[in-house]
């Protein structure tokens, strides 16, 4: 697990995307700091496997299936984290799927499809649990974007570009929104990741998920908590 000087020992989190590459290191690094980490993917084996990391190494986790682009799922997705917990007030939103494809020839359903995992899921999850964390007196939430599109664009990727850019803007606009509820919200935007499951986006030294969860913890932390609204890029 991530090192870290952070201690969320009273807090507890959802990860979304928790079941591999930059969801499974920030859940990892949380749960090392203390925070009890509810772990979701919609893939049960993986999120299975992050979750008993945790608990195998002295922490608090629950794992849950869940298919962020339903609402429905989400809201049984939070429910279950406050009735383990108590509490959520930590949200990661770090489900994110990517195709390559040309704007001229992206087939339509992998448009939706990616639009509706990447930014849809991290509305659900953003609004849904703000409203929890306003009624318990505020928390945070750090969604894993990109930089891809702005500034830099990549020779494809038209759907991933799209949603990715939203989720700044919504980072943004949410910040604004949520200010007076006590309720802190950032975007993480990494260059290139190096996941070791498949071919990097670019050609130049990608970060690894282990590099980049230090970013997040800090921007849960209380020494970040006059930051918001913000869109960090790393590596």
């Amino acid at each position: 697990m991530t090192e870290t000087q952070f201690d969320f020992h009273n807090h507890a989190a959802l990860v979304t995307g928790a079941g591999g590459g930059v969801g499974r290191a920030i859940a990892l690094a949380l749960g090392a700091a203390g925070a009890a980490v509810v772990c979701g993917d919609i893939n049960p084996d993986r999120v299975d496997d992050t979750a008993q990391a945790i608990i195998d190494a002295g922490g608090r986790a629950l794992p849950w299936d869940a298919d962020v682009a339903n609402r429905f799922q989400v809201s049984a997705m939070i429910e279950a984290g406050r009735d383990a917990f108590g509490r959520i007030d930590i949200l990661v939103n770090a489900a994110g799927v990517f195709k390559r494809g040309s704007i001229q020839t992206f087939d339509e359903w992998d448009w939706r499809r990616i639009l509706d995992i990447n930014l849809t899921g991290a509305f659900f999850c953003t609004q849904l649990l703000s409203r929890v964390m306003a009624d318990e007196g505020g928390g945070v939430i750090v969604n894993i974007a990109s930089d891809a599109a702005y500034p830099n664009p990549l020779a494809e990727g038209i759907a991933y570009a799209a949603s990715k850019t939203g989720m700044i803007g919504m980072t943004i606009q949410a910040a604004q929104e949520l200010k007076p509820h006590q309720i802190r919200v950032n975007a993480v935007c990494p260059g290139d990741v190096d996941e070791s499951d498949g071919t990097p986006l670019r050609t130049d030294m990608p970060a690894t998920p282990e590099q980049i969860a230090p970013l997040v913890l800090f921007l849960c932390s209380d020494a970040a908590q006059l930051i918001t609204g913000q869109a960090i890029r790393i590596g």
